[in-house]
């Protein structure tokens, strides 16, 4: 599924639209180049766990950053300064991906292959100033599961 966004309103209204869709448990890989709204649809999907999206920060540097103050705790990973899969290892990862959290990893492709065979896959590409092309994909059931609940709610306030 694709949709187009035509400001960073409407990345946080769908990352918002996203959240109310995960049970805890859910691992979300974004991908795409610098500047593709990663971050910002982090930010939304933490507002509708009932995070302040304000608190919500790109962890390049910190590479984890655990929010507790939401429906489920909100693990966001930023890999983009890893190199090798041993730093990915260092993280002790497995804690956040298979935790009761909502685990979104930005840069998740430097997973390599400890990349979970289920999660929910969202690319972020630019498509001009302020528009955005974000495209859904789901590894595994429980992942199609939201992929079709969220089309028919995406999909209606496509532009």
């Amino acid at each position: 599924m694709k949709i187009i966004s035509h400001s960073v309103k409407d990345t946080l209204r769908i990352g918002r639209r996203i959240a109310r869709h995960l049970k805890g448990g859910e691992i979300i890989c974004l991908h795409g180049e610098l500047g593709a709204g990663k971050t910002v649809l982090v930010k939304g999907i933490a507002e509708g766990l009932g995070i302040k999206a304000d608190a919500v920060m790109s962890p390049t540097f910190i590479l984890i950053r655990v929010h507790t103050s939401g429906k489920f705790p909100l693990y966001h990973a930023d890999l983009y300064r890893l190199r090798h899969i041993q730093e990915v290892m260092d993280l002790g990862y497995e804690e956040y991906l298979y935790g009761k959290g909502i685990t979104v990893i930005e840069w998740a492709d430097r997973l390599g292959n400890l990349l979970p065979t289920q999660y929910f896959k969202i690319e972020l590409m630019h498509r001009g100033n302020s528009q955005r092309a974000l495209c859904f994909s789901a590894c595994g059931h429980a992942y199609e599961r939201i992929l079709s609940d969220l089309k028919g709610k995406l999909m209606k306030n496509k532009r």
